[in-house]
């Protein structure tokens, strides 16, 4: 069974020499450009009404119409892991991520992941593209993701994240002092030499990341912070950039660094600490049904409470 899916958008005026696929990849970010390429070949992607070539060099300004068949996934199996849903109607889920459970399946986690769970929990979220999750957070972050139940949900959610109208706000856990709230204004893109890793670069994707001050502790600070964009890695590489890296990231933490005079306990709690202290605390964005603002919070999870509690008790 198949869902017919019918989008459109027009080309920016900025994007005038550059090939139809890439830019199709760019306004279209939930398809893969392989899917997208496909489409443009079966005929179900037209420009000002016309049918064109993958490599075609759009003039900007011009309108796109997909209407294409949308097949179920069926590489991905449903799976019976418990989902902490935190709200639910018939266009979209609100979904409590614990830390250690990656969000799709990828290289090396091919099941027992948050997609994975979600057709168990909706067998109808097969017709959605990656069972309706319109973004995503580390396997090791916790905290709210919103799910798409439906096209159109989808569909809103997506252009939401787009227009950068979407308010996540996270925790998080950073080593040293800061000395004020501010942001951070780095583009972010591979790492130029560890692939498994993303940096500040040049040639990066424009990403601004800003962090409130809420609590200072002798040799830590805890921040909320905001993003405008949503780049991977994004709050974990931009912290370590300004020199406050993450407690407990394995990739951009650097080495371990344990406070003066810290109490055993605080010790252990730190040295057991083995994942990025990143929690997404708020979700806020305009029900794609209603018209309407809505917002969650979730709680910290016991083990990042528990952390603050002891360097609470040391300060």
């Amino acid at each position: 069974m198949s869902e017919l899916i019918k989008l459109s958008a027009r080309i920016p005026e900025n994007a005038a020499g550059r090939r139809f696929d890439q830019v199709l990849a760019e306004l279209f970010s939930d398809y893969s450009r392989s899917r997208l390429q496909q489409w443009v070949r079966d005929g179900a992607v037209l420009l000002d009404a016309r049918r064109v070539e993958a490599k075609y060099r759009v003039s900007g300004g011009e309108w796109v119409e997909i209407v294409a068949k949308l097949p179920e996934d069926s590489e991905v199996l449903p799976q019976a892991i418990p989902l902490d849903v935190r709200y639910e109607d018939k266009h979209l889920l609100v979904i409590n991520k614990p830390a250690g459970l990656v969000v799709h399946p990828a290289a090396g986690n091919r099941d027992g992941t948050l997609q994975n769970a979600l057709l168990h929990y909706d067998a109808g979220l097969a017709a959605l593209p990656r069972a309706g999750i319109v973004h995503r957070l580390d396997k090791d972050t916790s905290g709210l993701m919103v799910v798409a139940r439906q096209l159109s949900a989808h569909k809103s959610l997506v252009e939401q994240l787009q227009a950068r109208s979407v308010h996540r706000e996270y925790l998080a856990l950073v080593q040293a002092q800061v000395t004020a709230s501010g942001h951070v204004d780095a583009p972010i893109g591979r790492h130029p030499r560890d692939r498994l890793r993303m940096a500040v670069v040049e040639s990066g994707k424009p990403a601004v990341t800003h962090y409130r001050v809420l609590e200072r502790f002798p040799a830590h600070t805890l921040v909320e912070a905001r993003l405008e964009t949503g780049r991977t890695h994004q709050i974990r590489v931009h912290m370590a950039y300004i020199h406050h890296p993450l407690v407990g990231d394995p990739l951009y933490g650097g080495r371990f660094r344990l406070p003066a005079g810290a109490s055993e306990a605080l010790a252990e709690a730190l040295r057991k600490f083995r994942r990025q202290a990143l929690h997404a605390r708020r979700l806020e964005f305009i029900h794609p049904a209603s018209g309407e603002p809505v917002g969650w919070e979730a709680e910290l999870p016991a083990d990042f409470e528990h952390l603050l509690a002891l360097l609470r008790e040391a300060s």
